[in-house]
């Protein structure tokens, strides 16, 4: 498989154009992943343009690639949105380098009452920027044409709020219908907003402005998954369930 770069600048590009990677793509495309002249490679901007291309020139700084083909990837329908619960160390940050391979398309950070990790006005913004960037090398990795958006922080109250225009369902061990049995259909252009809680679990009071506001509730089976697997799993069921796998 092709190796696969990032450029925000690519819009206009087409067959036959030479596309330049600077900077920390040029960087990684010269000295970390080593292309030759005449390497076959993508490009893509992370917003549906797909270029290919072989590589003309290497230098340490700048690497060009002549593109031979372009292909514009449509969004897909029904996006697929994880609101994750910030987690203590790093098992926020796995669920959404996770989430990223497996198609979600949106990430909202969620700060809920039993999170152990608290953002406060820095902490939010560089903690916003920092999963940015593990979901913008994700999605490099797993050779993505889209990159999700990673959303501002939010509280309960506006998840709540997506309850009405988005099909919210939160994964709780307690539930009683599995995920697996909730009837998603590919044809339905709601949001499917799939909400995490944190290590401690959502509160009682969570759960219940959640419910009251439309949203489901699911389990994924028997066992209970740490913050850092829910997401994934989750994901991975429902892309199943919309015939994407």
């Amino acid at each position: 498989m092709a190796l696969h770069f990032v450029d925000a600048g690519i819009a206009g590009a087409g067959p036959g154009d030479v596309v330049t990677l600077t900077g920390a793509e040029a960087h990684h495309a010269a000295a970390v992943r080593r292309v030759r002249v005449g390497e076959a490679v993508t490009v893509g901007d992370g917003r549906g343009i797909w270029l290919t291309g072989e590589i003309e020139r290497v230098e340490p700084r700048e690497v060009l690639i002549r593109v031979t083909a372009r292909e514009e990837v449509p969004p897909r329908t029904p996006r697929l949105v994880l609101v994750q619960a910030l987690a203590k160390g790093d098992r926020d940050e796995l669920a959404i380098q996770a989430a990223t391979e497996l198609g979600v398309d949106e990430i909202v950070p969620w700060q809920a009452a039993r999170s152990v990790s608290r953002w406060d006005a820095a902490k939010a913004r560089k903690g916003r920027e920092r999963w940015a960037t593990i979901v913008r090398e994700a999605a490099k990795q797993a050779h993505r044409s889209w990159t999700p958006e990673v959303a501002e922080p939010l509280g309960t109250a506006d998840i709540a709020a997506r309850a009405g225009r988005s099909r919210v369902i939160v994964l709780e061990p307690t539930a009683e219908a599995r995920l697996s049995e909730i009837d998603l259909a590919a044809d339905d252009p709601r949001d499917i907003v799939l909400v995490v809680g944190p290590e401690g679990g959502i509160a009682p009071e969570e759960l219940a402005r959640l419910s009251e506001a439309g949203a489901e509730a699911a389990r994924l089976g028997d066992e209970v998954l740490r913050t850092s697997t829910a997401g994934p799993v989750a994901l991975a069921v429902v892309n199943v369930a919309l015939g994407r796998w």
